[in-house]
């Protein structure tokens, strides 16, 4: 852990556990932000994009607070950044849910799909990928699995210099992306929240980095 506290924001593009997100940081060691305003994201050492429910609310939501041009300006600049359930599937191309196509923010390319995966809750095991740092001491561990959306394929292509993205998997009746560590980008389809200690200690990890 870090010999200071990480301040940490937390864009909420709608979701009913941010204040569980940010009990689960505090504990971990973080400061929480609790301001949305320019400066507040700009300035923290770590901002989380947190959505869950419907993706065109999400995307309306993030526009309105201008969430996208501060996550362009904060990756950028190399600025740790990490997008939690529909934090995550706005990153892609687009997302359908219901059969409504939402354009995304086109970090990664990439179609991400409602119905995918079963509509029950349930603890599903990840297959860590080699070299991951945000699941370090909980290869294997299951996360709790509550959205149906996911991506099931990944398609970014890296070309010279550049270190390709850690993806890690799981298999909730489709095989999907769980997560994703692509430089300062990091993204779970779950919410750390609500995955007990496997999940505090991916808090703890991303904390570490800071």
């Amino acid at each position: 852990m870090p010999t200071t506290s990480p301040v940490i924001a937390i864009l909420d593009l709608g979701s009913d556990d941010s204040a569980a997100l940010t009990t689960a940081l505090e504990t971990a060691g973080a400061t929480v932000s609790q301001g949305v305003d320019r400066d507040s994201v700009m300035n923290a050492d770590g901002l989380i994009v947190v959505g869950e429910g419907s993706v065109s609310a999400s995307m309306a939501r993030l526009r309105e607070l201008r969430g996208d041009e501060l996550i362009e300006r904060r990756l950028s600049g190399g600025r740790p950044v990490w997008g939690v359930g529909n934090g995550m599937h706005i990153l892609f191309d687009a997302i359908e849910q219901d059969g409504v196509p939402t354009e995304g923010l086109g970090q990664w390319p990439g179609v991400v799909r409602d119905g995918l995966l079963s509509e029950t809750p349930d603890w599903v095991a990840v297959d860590t990928a080699a070299y991951s740092v945000l699941f370090a001491g909980v290869e294997g561990e299951q996360f709790h699995v509550d959205s149906a959306m996911a991506a099931t394929e990944w398609t970014l292509e890296v070309y010279g210099a550049f270190q390709p993205p850690v993806v890690t998997w799981a298999t909730h009746g489709r095989r999907f992306a769980a997560a994703v560590e692509n430089g300062p980008l990091w993204a779970t389809q779950f919410h750390p929240e609500r995955s007990g200690e496997a999940g505090a200690r991916l808090l703890r990890n991303w904390l570490g980095t800071l």
